[in-house]
């Protein structure tokens, strides 16, 4: 069961821009990721290889969490992310991802998001 303030390392580094590397030290090795309705994504390393993969294809990331909830093995966290891809082009993402951990690591994570239309 994470504590409050273990949450609040993963949230802060995750919002210093290392994606990649919150997942390398926050989750288990036996990990999964799921978009939305899309299949999870299994093991850590291949967690770390699609981020790495996305961070890639991006010139800049912007991460802030609006709020988080404990609730014994269960976490919830509100995102905002904007992603800028090397043309210029920004992805906004309102998103909250519930997260089962397993002792003070990430287990399972599933991501329930609707991008933001630009303007809004």
């Amino acid at each position: 069961m994470p504590t409050r303030a273990r949450l609040d390392e993963f949230i802060a580094v995750v919002e210093s821009g290392d994606h990649a590397g919150a997942i390398e030290r926050y989750y288990t090795e036996d990990a999964s990721m799921q978009e939305n309705a899309a299949a999870p994504r299994v093991g850590r390393e291949a967690l770390v290889a699609h981020e790495r993969g996305v961070l890639r294809r991006m010139k800049h990331v912007y991460s802030k969490a609006l709020g988080s909830v404990v609730e014994g093995d269960r976490v919830a966290i509100h995102w905002i992310f904007e992603l800028t891809d090397h043309d210029g082009k920004v992805l906004k993402v309102d998103e909250i991802a519930w997260q089962e951990w397993r002792g003070d690591r990430v287990f399972r994570e599933r991501f329930f998001y609707q991008p933001i239309k630009p303007g809004a």
